[in-house]
């Protein structure tokens, strides 16, 4: 026993209990990397603006509050809404010429002028001014325009394209047709071989 009490005398309070030496290294570490990020926070959050800080502080004892008026009608201008800077002169007597709007147009394109039985048909082409609009493809068919097998192309940036496939034999007549204004475009030809 004597010899066990000589070999146990050299070791100090900390090497007896390792595990509490450790959580407590853990926990300080823990504390100080806990302060550096809030320290980091609280100085974004200053640099940003995004704190209450004096603004707010200010506003309020002030007594400022945010008030959104009651919407008023507000009556029509009297006169002209533009005046210009001209003086009219003998010249400008005359009628001020008319400007047209221009009209809105589909402009159809077909890539291929003949294809095989079932070959891609590609269909491009312009519609200024439609933006969104859907255009239902249409076959000349027995007379009459008809709906070619639901096939439709949306219009983007102005411009459209889709494609079709066919095998009836012969010259396919092709055109597309704005589905809400049934405005329609050029017809377009394409040999079936």
């Amino acid at each position: 026993m004597d010899r066990l009490k000589e070999v146990g005398a050299d070791v100090t309070p900390d090497e007896e209990r390792p595990v509490i030496a450790g959580l407590v290294a853990l926990i300080g570490v823990a504390v100080v990397v806990g302060l550096i990020a809030a320290g980091v926070v609280v100085v974004g959050a200053h640099v940003l603006g995004l704190g209450g800080g004096h603004a707010a502080a200010v506003g309020n004892e002030a007594g400022a509050t945010m008030v959104v008026p009651k919407p008023q009608k507000t009556q029509p201008a009297s006169g002209p809404s533009i005046t210009l800077g001209s003086n009219p002169t003998s010249s400008d007597t005359g009628p001020a010429p008319k400007i047209k709007k221009p009209k809105k147009q589909i402009s159809l394109q077909a890539g291929e002028t003949s294809v095989a039985p079932m070959g891609r048909i590609d269909l491009t082409g312009t519609y200024p001014g439609g933006e969104g609009a859907v255009l239902n493809v249409q076959k000349f068919s027995n007379g009459t325009w008809q709906d070619f097998y639901s096939i439709s192309a949306t219009v983007t940036n102005g411009t459209f394209s889709t494609y079709i496939q066919t095998g009836t034999p012969g010259t396919n007549r092709f055109r597309v047709i704005d589905s809400d204004t049934h405005l329609a475009s050029n017809e377009v030809r394409v040999q079936i071989r």
